[in-house]
This record gives structure tokens, sequence and C-alpha cells, in this order.
């Protein structure tokens, strides 16, 4: 990889980062209620940052690989291990509906100074030592059912990468309008004056849009 700050991982790795955490608190995803909202269908929010994300991504490896700034096959690509994946799948959902974050998001609470980041942070620790203490134990389970050795969805679906990027703008398009729809439906999205109101038990007063900056009176 020549990528422009590529020093083995240090030096683009700590500014790369920086950059990501500036992003998900731009998004607001500092806050637990984010995520809760997604599950939640009440903002959509998660998706639309997440999913634009990974069809920007896409387009820029298959961009930089065209300049020559990447070389194919320079990054590495897992082997899909069905059981493992959805087990862990599952398991990890149970986790972010229950405490509201990921890990990369735990973070960044952790930084804004909120409490309950810190808790699942301390949870998610915990949990990774005792996932390595019986690792030994689920091993057959964990690896078991192979997928193809590290294929990508163009080598699955012997289509070219480009048309797998159309195919992922597309379906970030309709789930960013089904999206927007749906928290809609259900009373969202979150906004801080919003949050605030409930904060206070307050009430919004009657035909105040909670999604719209008011002017002020």
């Amino acid at each position: 990889m020549t990528f422009p700050l590529y020093d083995n991982g240090l030096l683009s790795g700590l500014f790369l980062g920086v950059l990501f955490g500036y992003a998900l608190e731009a998004a607001g995803f500092g806050s637990a209620r984010r995520l809760t909202g997604q599950f939640l269908l009440t903002d959509w929010s998660v998706f639309k940052v997440m999913f634009t994300a990974v069809v920007v991504a896409a387009f820029g490896l298959w961009l930089f690989q065209m300049i020559g700034w990447m070389r194919p096959g320079s990054y590495y690509v897992p082997t899909l291990l069905l059981y493992g994946t959805f087990l862990g799948g599952a398991l990890i959902g149970i986790g972010f509906m229950l405490g509201g974050y990921c890990p990369g998001t735990s973070a960044v609470g952790l930084a804004s100074g909120r409490i309950d980041a810190l808790v699942y942070m301390v949870g998610m620790v915990a949990g990774s030592a005792v996932y390595a203490m019986v690792f030994d134990w689920i091993r057959p389970l964990a690896l078991a059912t192979a997928g193809p050795q590290g294929w990508t969805l163009p080598q699955l679906f012997g289509v070219s990468d480009i048309v797998v990027i159309a195919a992922l703008a597309v379906i970030a398009f309709i789930g960013w309008k089904l999206g927007t729809a749906v928290e809609r439906r259900f009373g969202g999205p979150y906004t801080a004056e919003k949050v605030l109101a409930e904060m206070d038990g307050l009430e919004a007063p009657e035909g105040r849009d909670f999604g719209r900056v008011q002017p002020a009176e």
C-alpha cells in the first residue's frame, strides 16, 4: 500500500482513528439513544451514516486500486465462518440493543464523559476476556462451516466491483428513504431539543415539530 501517511499503520491509524471518532461524535453516536433508536425504529441515523460509509469506502478502495494507490489484494479479506458469524452477530446485536453502544461509539461516549459508556466498555473488556478463556471449548463451533476462502462479493457473484458498488448505493438510497419514512412514523428522529424536553419531564407543545429548528419568538 502506498497511500499517503502510511507508515506501517502507526501514524495513519492514529490520524484515521481521530477522524473516525470525530465523525461518530458529530453524528451523535456518542449517545446511547442513537443506537437504541435504530432498534426501536425511531431513529435511523446509524443505518444512514454507516451504510453511506460502506458505499464511500467501497468506492474509495476501487478508485485507489484504479489509480495505483493500492495494489489489488493488498488488504485482508477474512473467510466467512457461518456458525461463528451468526452466533457472534446475534450476541453482539443483543449487546448493542441493551447497552446502546458498539465498541467504537463506547470509546466516543467515554471521551464525552458518559458514565454508561464506561460501564459498557468494562463489560466489553470482561466479555472479551471470558471469550478468550473459553475459546478452546467452543473452537469446533466457532470455526465450523467455513465459506469460500477470502472471497469478496464480486468474486462470489461473478460480477465486476463497480456493479457491487452500484448495488450497494441503490440499497443505501432505498434504505435512507424507507428509514426516513419509518422514523417519522414512530416520532423520530432524536434531536437535542426533544431529548432535553424528555429529561426535564416535559412534553412538546401541541403542533411543535422537534425535527426542525424553531425560530425565536
